[in-house]
């Protein structure tokens, strides 16, 4: 009867030279820029460039009267804030398509077992990822824009520049797009043996000391940005803490189950 433990690596032979390796990151690479320009196509023929402005100016009109807009103070602004938005909107749409050839990438180098979560991993943090963006347009921003509007003296009339309106949104969208990833980054931890599901449950004070001063770096200087981004941190910290028992054992190698068994 054959020692189970002796087996062949699965991986062997797969070994490419470098150069290999640099033309599928090249391949890869053109892959992800072509699905974002078709994104960006689609996006530009509806609703458009000034349909996605109009969309997105959507929290700070709501804060203004209803004859006053955004000015564009630059002379190239009407131009390139339109196209910064088009392009950042492409790239959103085109997400789950770019971390798929960064999966296609890595595969060669994964086991069956690895392989088989990697898809759901990579659909689970696109939809944080919109999720995080979808707080930041339709909560976030009413919320902070109203408090920041409070303390606008009735002698001022604020009249907010696109540019740095647009640069500022975009900056939250990122911000709260990767701190959305907070379960699946507590999960990989847990399952590469970084740490334990008890290291995680010991530092859970520590990490909400931590998740404050994250919000209080990467948000504007409001109260209510920082809150809303600290939160749900926190419970996403505790969201991947559940799931990382069940996906620490859902990705194990046949034979660690064996052992375990």
């Amino acid at each position: 009867m054959p020692d189970p433990k002796d087996k062949t690596d699965e991986l062997a032979g797969t070994e490419q030279p470098f150069v290999q390796h640099l033309i599928e990151l090249r391949d890869r690479i053109i892959y992800s820029i072509a699905g974002v320009v078709v994104c960006m196509a689609l996006l530009a023929i509806w609703p458009g460039p000034s349909g996605l402005i109009d969309f997105i100016a959507v929290p700070i009109r709501n804060h203004m009267p209803p004859d006053m807009k955004l000015i564009a103070v630059g002379v190239f602004t009407p131009f390139f804030v339109p196209l910064k938005v088009l392009m950042m909107a492409g790239l959103l749409m085109a997400l789950p398509w770019v971390m798929y050839q960064l999966w296609a990438f890595i595969a060669p180098g994964l086991y069956s077992h690895e392989k088989r979560f990697a898809i759901p991993l990579i659909v689970i943090g696109s939809i944080l990822a919109y999720l995080g963006i979808a707080f930041v347009q339709f909560f976030v921003l009413d919320k902070m824009f109203g408090f920041i509007q409070g303390f606008t003296p009735d002698s001022v009339n604020a009249t907010p520049d696109i540019a740095s309106y647009v640069e500022a949104i975009l900056s939250l969208y990122l911000a709260f797009g990767l701190a959305f990833q907070v379960p699946i980054v507590v999960m990989l931890l847990v399952r590469f043996g970084i740490v334990t599901v008890d290291k995680l449950k010991s530092f859970r004070g520590y990490f909400i000391v931590v998740a404050f001063i994250i919000a209080a770096i990467v948000t504007p200087p409001d109260v209510i940005s920082q809150i809303a981004l600290a939160v749900p941190m926190c419970l996403l910290y505790e969201l991947g803490i559940i799931g990382s028992r069940w996906f620490a054992k859902a990705t194990q190698a046949p034979e660690e189950a064996s052992d375990q068994g």
